[in-house]
């Protein structure tokens, strides 16, 4: 994830969104299936993939604002400016209207470089004002407090950390859901004492591990439940089932259910498994 906001910072200034937005788009799909190897469910995969997703662009679009503030810091030169001409953008709808100052220096000449832009009507025309002009042109000029990059860089660095968070939260979630199906294996000196049903559902013991697979396997509805028939299991109650499931990270449903069993990772009314 590291690696592709760097790689991604240094390929948005070289590259229009024809390359851009499908190279997020790959990542995206790719942190669906890796969050979803760490053991969690898809519905939360693919959740926590759009808010890293969308931190890491956000982390992207914040450094490429710092980059440009630094390069003015470094190359540009502070000159005294008058305003000589004001716009503000066309109206549409409740968008917010930025203004744009046209500033000439002091011996006539115009300040090279793109308009001077503010988020709200600041200056007035005949103002004269202290900003820091980009030599080459390249970059709007700005005052000498705008420039500064202090603010892009915390903002980078909470958005990278938010997304950092998310897989660590993700990844002991995994985590917690395994060591808990771990401990919910019955032990070899117990496997005996299930008993054995003639109808072609297998043991007792068969019938649960089907149920996990089951339960690891079927995607969940627009809901997020995960149903089972209770019929393809006769000697697993809904306890031991909730149980089961409960060891996996999810919840059994106790309302509703129509016939069927329904499993999520939040339910309303969920069914005991103690």
């Amino acid at each position: 994830m590291l690696a592709v906001i760097g790689g991604m910072f240094v390929l948005t200034g070289d590259f229009g969104l024809g390359v851009v937005v499908p190279l997020w788009t790959v990542h995206g799909v790719l942190l669906v299936v890796l969050v979803r190897r760490l053991g969690v469910s898809w519905e939360s995969s693919l959740y926590t993939s759009v808010f890293i997703l969308a931190a890491s662009v956000m982390a992207v679009a914040v450094t490429s604002m710092a980059r440009d503030d630094l390069t003015l810091q470094q190359r540009g030169k502070k000159v005294a400016a008058t305003v000589v001409k004001e716009r503000l953008d066309p109206a549409q709808g409740r968008k917010a209207r930025h203004s744009h100052y046209t500033l000439e220096r002091q011996n006539g000449t115009l300040v090279p470089g793109p308009e001077l832009e503010t988020t709200s009507d600041q200056y007035d025309v005949g103002q004269v004002l202290t900003v820091i002009e980009d030599p080459e042109g390249d970059l709007a000029p700005r005052t000498p407090g705008e420039a500064s990059a202090t603010g892009e860089l915390l903002g980078t660095g909470t958005f990278a950390l938010a997304a950092l968070g998310s897989v660590g939260w993700m990844t002991w979630r995994g985590s917690n859901a395994a060591g808990r199906r771990n401990e919910g294996k019955p032990s070899a000196g117990l496997r005996g004492m299930y008993k054995t049903v003639g109808s072609g559902h297998g043991t007792q013991e068969e019938q649960e591990e089907k149920l996990r697979t089951a339960l690891r396997a079927h995607p969940a509805d627009r809901r997020g439940y995960i149903k089972v028939h209770p019929e393809s299991f006769p000697d697993v109650s809904q306890h031991r089932a909730a149980r089961i499931a409960w060891e996996m990270g999810l919840h059994a449903e106790a309302a509703g259910n129509r016939g069927s069993w329904r499993f999520g990772e939040t339910v309303v009314e969920e069914v005991p498994h103690d």
